[in-house]
């Protein structure tokens, strides 16, 4: 990792920075209503974001209340401040609710206190009620300042040279409630703490024939509950935004008992909490329990979650998420004008995009009126396609129809995992199956990958053989690595034998699940972590970003010894001050020679007196392990949608006779920008590096000086795109 900017590229921070100085400009940061995860993780980047650009960043504790109070309340923060709250839940610096600032009286004390301080760029964290004061806010400023001049607690000049508030807006919402973006910072946390209870309570199925319901937070959105049910192939779920249709109690207690009759152990039903029938009436958990306990006699159990999907650590998704949007709100402070609106930043496909604040309020409020006047089709079409996405397919994949009302196409479609295997496989698997057969064809599964192609392994799979491979890790239907190349003689035979018409390949490169580190104690201790990846830095890159890390060494930007000297001088100098923690990543084929060994015993000898070190290499605990909410969601959502494609692509072929492949027939299906794309094999060998099994262009590089700016080095920042700052999003697939 580069400690200066020597090979930066052009369009850097600093050259930007000629024009958008933060200079003489005071940010103020808060976070407001209820706490997310990853809200300090945002907290972090403006204040580090501020500094870095030359502006006085000022913590705002308890939210609107500590603005209105003042005093105490409004401190300047330096870098140390934010230091090792990266990963740490709920928000450092407070929340409250506000009666005070509801009013102009308390409004007017809230902007004499940001006068004291020069503080006229505000940065707010928190959901729509909290963005919607913070727009009023602003389009009052002008006049309160008069209003304080007439007061004699401000002067004239003071009112010129404060004369307008610049306002950017986070989301910070575990609920995912806000229309205008694809997910909202402690959304993907508060999935990993439903889908851990979830998994914990499936395990009880092993001695015990239960159901059980959960309910899960989101009083005016089901996004929770949808995505969950979703990730865990639940039997039903009750969403505020789409009520069962009528009837719905006995449609329900007849497909409990059909599972039961197919040997089912476990059912599983979510519930919003603000879920509702078509007549607005309240579905309550207790109100579903009552009603699986007369109708169908079954051992039935509530599970109430409340607000442990508040609490823990954030995930490495809303830690990276809430970085990079409060960079770019830092950014979006500086470009404002005083004809600027008030802006909130938002997630839109890959990119990180600002939105007029109000816009998106009223979309909001819109949802809430269209469920209030039962127009629910027009609710679920105000979330957004995510939204309506991942209900389309819930509905595919949870409700198999029956035989006689599916046509089939007679065709067979065999399903195979190929490569490492990696979380999130038999998500696919299943949702592939699931979504084949209900389009009418016949699904195979081949076992052992190709090396079981060729053997034959291969056998009929149907809709409930897949049932419960959401949450497992691994590969059921087992993978190698080995390739097809000396089996193709014997794969053409079984695909004659079996007369398979199309065939979904799962897998890929080398691929992996995730990484998680964290390190803390009373010393001061640099770990050297090695993750996997072969020579694709992604892990090394993301997981540095998510920790916070001090350096990350990968493949794809060549380093050296100058590199690495000027990174052990750089940490040592700040394991001086107050600093106790120090981590460092490095891919495992980033270097022949600068191997993991070698720069632990660099960091052990060049930091003797200053901190000591520790190395762990992560290997293949990486792959191990039940799939998170992203991965199972991913996969279903991802594999479902190539599903689609193949139905497509066969009734294209329908009474043509024999048709030979042609480019656009072989497609390897992924995310590119905004928009999940088929690409042709033939395309993508233009784009791959075959010798390191890398795509030659990797969109995450541009990534790499965000890490560095955080971590307080000279880098440099290429922000000639601002505002649309690349990023993958899974539930928008």
């Amino acid at each position: 990792m580069d400690a200066d900017d020597s090979r930066a590229p052009k369009g850097s921070l600093r050259k930007f920075l000629e024009h958008l100085s933060g200079a003489g400009k005071a940010i103020g940061v808060l976070t407001s209503g209820g706490d997310a995860q990853g809200m300090n993780a945002a907290v972090r980047a403006v204040v580090r974001m501020g500094i870095y650009v030359g502006a006085k960043v000022y913590f705002i504790y308890e939210g609107y209340q500590g603005m209105v109070d003042g005093g105490a309340n409004i401190a300047e923060a330096d870098w140390e401040s934010v230091s090792s709250i990266l990963q740490v839940g709920g928000t450092i610096i407070g929340s409250a609710r506000c009666q005070a600032f509801r009013t102009r009286e308390g409004r007017l004390k809230a902007a004499c206190n940001l006068l004291q301080r020069g503080i006229t760029n505000l940065c707010v964290i928190g959901g729509d009620g909290s963005l919607t004061g913070a727009n009023l806010f602003r389009k009052e400023w002008s006049g309160l300042l008069e209003e304080l001049a007439r007061n004699g607690q401000i002067d004239k000049e003071a009112v010129q040279k404060y004369a307008y508030l610049n306002v950017v807006g986070m989301v910070g919402s575990i609920d995912n409630d806000f229309c205008g973006t694809d997910m909202t910072i402690g959304t993907d946390s508060a999935l990993h703490r439903i889908i851990e209870v979830i998994d914990a309570i499936m395990t009880t199925a092993q001695s015990h024939q239960r159901t059980f319901v959960l309910e899960v937070m989101g009083r005016h959105c089901g996004y929770l509950a949808l995505v969950s049910a979703l990730a865990c192939g639940a039997d039903w779920v009750f969403l505020p935004e789409s009520p069962p249709e009528q009837g719905w109690e006995e449609q329900m207690c007849v497909k409990l008992s059909e599972n039961r009759a197919r040997k089912k152990r476990l059912n599983i039903i979510i519930v919003a909490e603000g879920a509702i029938d078509t007549q607005n009436k309240h579905i309550t958990s207790e109100k579903i329990k009552e009603l699986v306990v007369t109708q169908l006699g079954y051992d039935t159990r509530v599970t109430i979650l409340g607000h442990v999907q508040r609490g823990g650590t954030p995930s490495a998704f809303d830690r990276i998420l809430a970085s990079r949007m409060g960079v770019e709100a830092v950014i979006a402070l500086l470009e404002a004008t005083p004809d600027t609106p008030a802006c909130v930043v938002s997630l839109n496909g890959n990119h990180a995009v600002r939105l007029p604040l109000m816009e998106c309020v009223q979309m909001t409020q819109d949802v809430q009126k269209a469920m209030d006047e039962r127009r629910f089709q027009d609710a679920v079409r105000l979330r957004g396609r995510s939204f309506a996405g991942n209900l389309n397919t819930y509905k595919r994949l949870a409700i198999k129809l029956p035989d006689d009302q599916i046509p089939k196409t007679n065709c067979n479609v065999a399903v195979i995992n190929v490569g490492a295997p990696a979380a999130g496989m038999n998500a696919a698997v299943r949702s592939a199956v699931r979504v084949g057969i209900a389009d009418g064809h016949r699904m195979l599964a081949i076992y052992d990958g190709f090396d079981g192609f060729a053997k034959g392994q291969i056998k009929e799979i149907g809709w409930t053989d897949v049932g419960g491979w959401t949450g497992q890790g691994g590969s059921i239907l087992g993978t190698k690595r080995i390739l097809p190349g000396k089996y193709l003689e014997e794969i053409a035979t079984q695909m004659r034998a079996h007369s398979i018409n199309a065939l979904l390949i799962i897998g890929g490169f080398e691929t992996c699940d995730r990484i998680k580190q964290s390190a803390s104690g009373t010393k001061r201790r640099v770990f050297i972590i090695e993750t996997m990846g072969g020579y694709c830095g992604y892990l090394a890159n993301m997981g540095g970003l998510a920790a916070g890390a001090d350096a990350a060494y990968i493949f794809e930007e060549p380093f050296d010894i100058r590199d690495l000297q000027s990174n052990v001088e750089h940490l040592t100098e700040k394991m001086k001050t107050t600093i106790q923690r120090g981590l460092v990543l490095r891919n495992e084929s980033c270097s022949e020679n600068y191997t993991t060994d070698f720069i632990y015993q660099l960091y052990s000898e060049e930091g003797k007196g200053v901190f000591d070190c520790r190395k762990n290499v992560l290997g293949h605990m990486q792959q191990g392990g039940a799939p998170s909410p992203f991965d199972r969601n991913f996969g279903t959502k991802i594999s479902a949608r190539a599903m689609e494609w193949i139905t497509a692509k066969l009734k294209e072929a329908r009474g043509r006779g024999k048709k030979f492949t042609t480019d656009d027939s072989v497609c390897v299906l992924g995310i590119s920008k905004r928009n999940v794309i088929f690409q042709p094999v033939a395309e993508l060998k233009q784009q791959t590096d075959f010798e390191h099994r890398i795509p030659k262009e990797q969109w995450w590089l541009k990534l790499r000086p965000l890490m560095k700016i955080l971590a307080k080095y000279k880098a440099s920042y290429d922000v000639s795109d601002s505002g649309q700052l690349e990023h993958v999003q899974p539930w928008s697939v």
